[in-house]
């Protein structure tokens, strides 16, 4: 992809985090859903560490290589014309150095935003000492701002996800390092694991920046999210497992009921699937 195309994106998709919507991000786990979500008239999409993951045979938790994740990653931002930006997980490495791989790699794919997690296992233990993964920020955006591009960071803490520490302390510590995670570059803070819309308003005044909620069932309504502030909402791995859901109904049908009926109900036409794929070939190729 052309630099400056890229960097080009890198900024529309920041500045959507500032519009006066809130932007709800879908994440793709491959090309096909990627371009269902673009035609649907998103502005930008997100992938999915967790469904590139299991879509690859991996459980989630940076089990998936970094190359294997950049090359479905790339293979989303060559297919689409809008922004992409790539959920990376923990960066696949523990050190500044790693990081600054990590983002060199994805920006060659085309990707214009990244996620970043700071734990790297399944253990409370695995959180990253706050001043190591501030050094990583910065190394992150200051190697993008050296290669021309505005990179959004969605830079990620998971104490309330996991949960980590003292349920009395957890507020305040997630605000330590989202203050600090902003400071050092980052353009997007994520609480996974938040639901409540007290914590959140709290937390949108607390940070001063834009605030990435997960979607979820316990979550307000996105028209009280959007009032009360939350500039990004995005799906995680809830497209591909709503749709995964539709493959096991479908499965059990077929075995239990000796019926396709479901196989048919609101399925994509080959032929406009088949459409959709030759008329990005032919833009890719012109």
């Amino acid at each position: 992809m052309d630099i400056r195309a890229q960097a080009q994106k890198a900024e529309q998709f920041g500045k959507l985090h500032h519009g006066p919507r809130l932007v709800l991000l879908p994440n793709a786990w491959d090309v096909v859903s990627a371009r269902i979500l673009e035609e649907c008239g998103h502005p930008a999409i997100a992938t999915s560490s967790a469904a590139v993951a299991f879509s690859l045979g991996y459980p989630d938790g940076q089990r998936i290589s970094r190359d294997e994740m950049l090359e479905v990653a790339g293979r989303i931002a060559r297919a689409v014309n809008i922004p992409v930006t790539a959920d990376l997980e923990a960066g696949y490495g523990t050190t500044v150095k790693d990081m600054v791989e990590t983002v060199k790699a994805a920006i060659a794919t085309g990707v214009v935003g990244m996620n970043l997690e700071d734990v790297t296992g399944d253990e409370e233990s695995s959180l990253v000492d706050l001043p190591l993964q501030v050094e990583k920020i910065r190394a992150i955006c200051e190697t993008a701002k050296s290669l021309g591009v505005p990179f959004v960071l969605n830079a990620r803490t998971d104490i309330y996800l996991m949960p980590i520490g003292p349920e009395a302390t957890r507020f305040d510590r997630t605000v330590e390092r989202l203050r600090a995670y902003r400071d050092a570059g980052a353009s997007c803070l994520f609480a996974p694991g938040v639901y409540d819309r007290e914590t959140i308003a709290k937390l949108v005044k607390a940070v001063e920046a834009p605030i990435n909620i997960l979607a979820n069932p316990a979550c307000p309504p996105i028209s009280e999210l959007e009032k009360i502030g939350v500039a990004r909402v995005s799906a995680g791995s809830g497209i591909m497992r709503a749709s995964l859901g539709l493959v096991r109904r479908i499965g059990k049908e077929m075995l239990e009921s000796r019926s396709c009926e479901m196989m048919f109900a609101g399925s994509i036409p080959h032929s406009e699937l088949n459409r959709m794929m030759q008329r990005r070939t032919h833009e890719a190729n012109a």
